[in-house]
């Protein structure tokens, strides 16, 4: 009913008086707000900006090292020598480039996506952006919608909000007029409105909320993996590096500066530059792609974490099946008059000014009769399982009416409930309309509910939703539906879709974390879950070792999507659900998971295959320095002799790498992978190239003897390296097999054309050594291969 104080005045678009203080905002009481500064101005940020973007690639430790490097090498050698600070400037630009294509594909997506809340000024109801909202607008809310500033409760029709995101506190609190409403919180059953009493930046959460659609790279396995090897890095590089220094200023024998360059020479190849650039690249390449499919990636590991997910738990309603529903038959029960019936539905679909699918269904079957008005109501509740109204009829009697699930509303052992029985293991939703026979504001308001009717209804099943289910089995993902409705019902769709297993009714799943686990792990198909129950399961599915992704689109989700190692939510679910997801598929449409595991399988195992290249080359220049430390002997290669080799076995060959389809099974432990095999690889590399350059040495004599041992050495790390390279491109395609061999094929150009020779001074001399060097690299490549297999039986990942 409206209530009309002494103040109501007649709006001229609509007939019903309204209350100037429901009225809202004028517009000129919003242009002097705006004027004031009094706008809820938090940017709307979902990624870095270009600022950000280019101190994060530019300003970084290796950048710095590698910098100072160049700068000494532009003073005292030849331009060849400087290369390599050529090539982390064109890295850096890459780097860059990359980032921006990802932030603009974000910005755009997040565009599409942002909540834009309902705000009545003069008297209408308009949706606006968050950011135009100003100090003191009315804002209406209902069920799923997020309260985006803080505000006080103007008007509440059984308004229910949920605050757990932002205190902790699990149950609901009804809100009344004069109640704080805080940002971050959201309305779980009913509806009102709130008047905006602190905005931008002063509101409770919207610090929160800028954190939280921040461009991230942080909580990563893979990111946090690569740090870690970095920090050893550059604690190895550390004493080394002095002592590459102080060796090659002692036994100097060919000038000051070219002991210089061959320091430098020592010193560049140990950092891994092109390796966090790599990650980067694939990362924000892998934004790019799931944003043409119309997947907006809230925090970038997200790509990453559901690459690694080994349970999926999708909640039924928005997700296996269309939000849309159609009634398909209505059944009377004990002897109801179904005329009469089919008016109380009309009356209690227009009760419900934000009625959810089940109740549209209704209201687009039954329409409303003008002389019912109604005078109190119950909202649904995802925890309650029912909604009710009490109306006063055409003929002056009063009655109330519930609408909800037969088995909460019915007592154990009612007939009706066999009926629903049959009709849910046809895959029906069935609702069952009963005439209460207790006040709506009584505690127990279903004790003694008279059953006048049940409606059936048919849900629209996802024609994609087989196929993805299909695909999460064929990679060893298990799948869990968990929903509100009907066991037997939600059974009935997932076998409809090809998903076998145990159905459980979720009331009779035991609290205990421990014996709950037990028993997700047995059933497959959940229904009567209530919210706090689907966050329970996700924290017991987790405690038993499972990466857990959830998926949903209603405001009952919240809390599990909250909790999840990955939370996805559907373009169309509501605001409360899309601003806790770390992924939301904008165009509903839940095949496009695939799509974002097949990207994250391509980032993790791509970036673990090229980590093992950077990093066999770090080994192999760190242990190359030692040795020649220990030998007093003058660093074997310059830098431009590294950078060519860098540029043909690591570089080119990464970024075709990194970026290619991969389709194997996310593993752990990253750093141990990588690790297991670029120690013993670096190790081998490093060995066989310092005893080629040690006989070279006594092989040689007279001028020009530094050059043709570099030549020796290079020829055999060249070889080595190229292996490594080969084994790393496994299994093998025919554009793998180009790359490797297009690789080989430029090397033997630099040693052929006598301007490159020159330019890289590099030039084979004899026959003698060039084949011991060629030899030594083959018994190199064999002792590789038999110790990579030892390493995979002795040390499994």
């Amino acid at each position: 009913m409206t209530h009309i104080d002494a103040g109501a005045e007649l709006d001229p678009v609509h007939p019903v008086p309204v209350p100037v203080t429901a009225r809202g905002l004028t517009a000129a009481e919003v242009a002097e707000r705006v004027a004031r500064g009094q706008v809820n101005d938090v940017p709307v940020r979902s990624s870095r900006s270009m600022g950000e973007i280019v101190r994060a690639n530019v300003f970084t430790r290796f950048n710095a090292i590698i910098g100072a490097l160049w700068l000494i090498m532009l003073f005292v050698a030849p331009f060849q020598d400087s290369l390599f600070g050529y090539v982390i400037i064109a890295n850096t630009g890459i780097g860059i480039i990359q980032e921006w294509r990802a932030k603009k594909t974000l910005d755009s997506l997040a565009v599409i996506g942002e909540a834009r809340p309902t705000v009545r000024r003069d008297g209408v109801a308009a949706a606006i952006s968050t950011s135009e909202i100003v100090l003191d607008d009315l804002i209406e809310f209902g069920p799923g919608d997020k309260a985006v500033v803080d505000g006080v409760c103007v008007e509440a029709d059984g308004l229910e909000i949920d605050e757990s995101l932002l205190t902790g506190e699990a149950d609901p609190v009804v809100k009344k007029p004069g109640d704080q409403v805080m940002s971050g919180s959201f309305v779980v059953a009913g509806g009102g409105a709130f008047k905006a009493t602190k905005v931008g930046r002063e509101a409770y959460a919207a610090q929160l909320a800028e954190e939280a659609s921040r461009f991230t790279l942080v909580h990563s396995e893979l990111r946090t993996g690569i740090s870690t090897i970095l920090k050893y890095v550059t604690w190895m590089m550390i004493p080394t590096a002095i002592g590459l220094v102080v060796s090659q200023l002692v036994v100097k024998q060919h000038g000051f500066k070219d002991s210089i360059a061959r320091t430098v020479g020592g010193i560049v190849p140990m950092v891994p530059e092109g390796l966090v650039l790599l990650t980067s690249v694939a990362f924000a390449i892998g934004v790019i792609r799931l944003g043409r499919k119309q997947c907006l990636v809230q925090e970038l590991p997200a790509i990453e974490g559901l690459a690694r997910i080994d349970t999926v738990c999708l909640d039924k309603t928005g997700t296996l099946t269309e939000g849309g529903m159609d009634v398909t038959e209505l059944r009377p029960l004990q002897g109801a008059d179904e005329s009469y019936v089919r008016k109380v539905l009309g009356a209690l679909g227009e009760s419900d000014p934000r009625p959810n699918a089940s109740l549209q269904a209704i209201i687009d079957a039954y329409p409303d009769v003008e002389d019912w008005r109604c005078t109190e109501s119950l909202p649904f509740s995802s925890a309650r399982k029912y909604s009710g109204a009490t109306f006063s009829e055409g003929n002056g009697e009063s009655s109330t009416w519930l609408l909800g699930a037969p088995d909460v509303l019915l007592a154990a052992g009612d007939p009706a409930l066999k009926e629903t029985g049959r009709l849910n293991e046809q895959g029906l939703r069935v609702l069952l309309l009963a005439r209460a026979g207790r006040d709506l504001d009584d505690p127990e308001p279903a004790n003694g509910a008279r059953p006048a009717a049940l409606v059936v209804l048919e849900q629209r099943l996802r024609p994609d939703a087989a196929d993805t289910l299909r695909y999460f089995a064929d990679q060893d993902v298990r799948a869990k539906v968990i929903s509100g409705d009907n066991a037997v019902s939600v059974g009935a769709v997932a076998a409809k879709l090809g998903l076998t297993g145990t159905t459980v009714d979720a009331r009779h799943l035991p609290p205990e974390q421990e014996e709950m686990a037990k028993s997700l792990d047995k059933g497959t198909v959940f229904g009567r879950v209530t919210p706090q129950q689907k966050r329970d399961m996700v924290g017991a599915l987790q405690s038993r070792g499972h990466t857990v992704a959830m998926t949903g689109d209603g405001v009952n989700d919240v809390l599990a999507l909250k909790d999840a190692d990955i939370g996805v939510s559907m373009g169309s679910g509501s605001e409360a659900t899309r601003a806790v997801a770390q992924i939301v598929l904008l165009n509903n449409s839940f095949a496009t998971l695939p799509s974002v595991v097949a990207e994250g399988r391509r980032v993790i195992g791509n970036i673990t295959r090229v980590a093992t290249l950077f990093l066999v080359k770090t080994v192999y220049s760190v242990l190359l320095a030692v040795l020649v430390v220990c030998w007093q002997v003058e660093y074997p290669f310059l830098p431009r002799h590294l950078t060519l080799l860098s540029t043909l076995t690591i570089g080119i060959p990464a970024f075709f790498l990194a970026l290619a389809p991969n389709k194997e099974r996310a593993k752990p432990h990253f750093v141990r992978r990588v690790m297991r095999y670029s120690i013993p690889g670096g190790v081998v590399a490093a060995v066989a190239t310092f005893v080629t350059y040690l006989m070279a040495r006594h092989y040689y004599t007279g001028p020009g003897q530094l050059d043709a041992e570099t030549s020796a050495a290079t020829l055999t790390l060249f070889l080595i390296s190229m292996w490594v390279l080969a084994i790393i491109a496994r299994p093998y395609t025919w554009w793998r097999i180009a790359l490797v061999a297009s690789m080989g094929v430029a090397f033997l150009f630099v040693l052929i054309v006598p301007s490159l020779q020159h330019f890289f001074a590099l030039k084979l001399v004899g026959e003698t050594m060039p084949w011991v060097a060629v030899g030594i690299a083959a018994v190199a490549a064999v002792a590789l291969e038999m110790l990579w297999k030892w390493v995979d039986r002795r040390f499994p990942a």
